[in-house]
């Protein structure tokens, strides 16, 4: 998968603000952490767009030559309806309404999203979830309560002003930190957060463990700080999420790990990148749904799964994320969605092509296609710039004047990073069949036979009844399509 003649891999960093060369912890390898989900309900494809950016990166630092180990943690505790201190759990919450144990929640819900992550063709990662990881919280907690946490009534919580350069990653600059922790009776500082919060008296939860500081449940930014120590190592190379995990979420969880690893001379500030657990932390930014369908307090909300009931492959949304930089935000409309599928398209017509052409992947060796590797290289190592990568694969795909087994093997090399499965997937994979559809692709292609018949003998008025009728089962018929489809059943 390694390309010739690299460029250095430039990573934007979200602490320092800047892009900075990767330069691995431990040679040849590379570590990774990303925030997974909280297992309460289904992702919406919002959620899905980090994984994709994730394993474009994943995919990017194998393309470079390195043994990746990529972790994405699975919230199946601790997780409040707030982010910060405020509300219920969120597991609790969910198990309550369904009538079903807190641990059935979590089952379900991951294996959804496992389901979502092989239909995104993301690569299999490890997935810890937080409860196995409680006893290993514990021990951490009690490591640092002394020196960094106080005790209250409804749990142990961390004290930020015991550690420097608080809230760096979000740029923090009012009193109250980022400005949006509420209020928890007691606290020494607004932006203090829980490492332990007790079951309150009189109440019992389906979670719920003995610790010095009472039975309970760890708070939520615990998991990430313990789970990366103990699966990576600090310092592990880089650490992923959503942009909206540097707001709250990863500065109170750099802060533990500050706590925790106290490296430099003076003060464990983060001049030291040994101090935050991960030398570089990255964030997609958000996809944007104007229609306000997003979010999962809506209802029917956009999943994956949606866009496969309306006949959409979901490899077109990875696409559609791809076109754009991780760090842009994404609009999503269903035109959007829809141009990115017939892009789609003809990529797999345009390699199917070559399949058909070359008995086998050859070896590159053509001046053309170096070049264009070199260049796709270039694309992918400057902070991952997936659109121009694209470009790049477009390029090599139009050009005819080439050997069809090189061209395949270029695209092959190149596809291994951006994870479209242009390679392997035929033109029939892509005609997924909606949720809804009367009509069977048999009766579909058997009246369109029919159609060409009349067409053919001239007989219109026939050739019109037919396309009439397929219209009315809710099915395109797309005389000229350049793409060959023929026909489409209507989103």
């Amino acid at each position: 998968m390694e390309s010739t003649d690299q460029t250095p891999l430039m990573l934007f960093n979200s602490l320092t603000r800047s892009l900075e060369p990767f330069a691995p912890v431990h040679p040849g390898e590379a570590r990774v952490y990303s925030c997974g989900p909280t297992v309460y309900n289904y992702q919406h494809i919002g959620n899905m767009r980090a994984y994709v950016f994730a394993d474009t990166l994943g995919r990017t630092l194998q393309w470079k030559g390195y043994k990746l180990t990529h972790v994405v943690n699975i919230t199946d505790v601790g997780h409040l309806t707030s982010d910060a201190d405020e509300g219920e759990d969120k597991m609790e919450r969910m198990a309550a309404r369904e009538g079903k144990s807190a641990w059935d929640i979590a089952r379900f819900y991951q294996q959804d999203f496992e389901r979502d992550l092989a239909r995104l063709n993301v690569q299999p990662k490890q997935h810890p979830r937080a409860t196995d990881y409680v006893d290993a919280m514990i021990v951490w907690g009690k490591s640092i309560a002394d020196r960094h946490c106080y005790e209250l009534d409804s749990g142990l919580y961390f004290d930020v002003a015991t550690v420097a350069d608080y809230g760096r990653l979000a740029r923090a600059v009012t009193e109250d930190g980022e400005g949006r922790i509420e209020s928890v009776e007691g606290k020494r500082n607004a932006a203090d957060f829980a490492i332990w919060r007790k079951t309150p008296p009189g109440e019992a939860r389906q979670m719920e463990w003995d610790s010095p500081w009472g039975r309970g449940a760890p708070g939520w930014h615990l998991e990430c700080s313990v789970m990366g120590e103990a699966l990576l190592g600090f310092p592990f190379d880089i650490h992923t999420g959503g942009i909206d995990h540097r707001e709250i979420h990863h500065p109170n969880e750099i802060a533990q790990n500050q706590a925790f690893c106290c490296h430099a001379k003076d003060d464990g500030g983060l001049d030291d990148p040994r101090n935050s657990g991960a030398k570089i932390w990255m964030h997609n930014n958000f996809l944007i749904d104007r229609s306000g369908k997003m979010s999962k307090s809506s209802g029917e909300f956009l999943r994956l799964q949606l866009l496969i009931d309306k006949g959409i492959h979901p490899l077109a949304y990875r696409l559609m994320c791809l076109q754009a930089h991780y760090r842009s935000e994404l609009e999503f409309t269903w035109d959007n969605l829809l141009a990115a599928l017939t892009r789609l398209k003809r990529m797999v017509m345009a390699v199917a092509a070559l399949r058909d052409t070359a008995m086998s992947a050859g070896v590159v060796t053509h001046p053309r296609l170096l070049a264009a590797l070199a260049e796709f290289d270039a694309a992918i190592s400057d902070d991952l710039n997936s659109p121009k990568a694209l470009t790049v694969l477009d390029e090599v795909l139009g050009q005819k004047k080439i050997d069809a087994a090189e061209r395949l093997a270029a695209i092959a090399r190149m596809d291994a990073v951006l994870g479209l499965n242009v390679i392997a997937m035929s033109r029939p994979d892509l005609r997924l069949r909606p949720a809804d559809a009367t009509i069977s692709e048999a009766e579909i292609e058997r009246q369109l036979k029919l159609r060409k018949e009349a067409r053919a003998d001239k007989n219109f008025a026939a050739s019109d009844a037919i396309r009439d009728a397929l219209t009315a089962a809710g099915v395109e018929v797309m005389d000229g399509d350049p793409l060959g489809w023929e026909w489409a059943i209507r989103v």
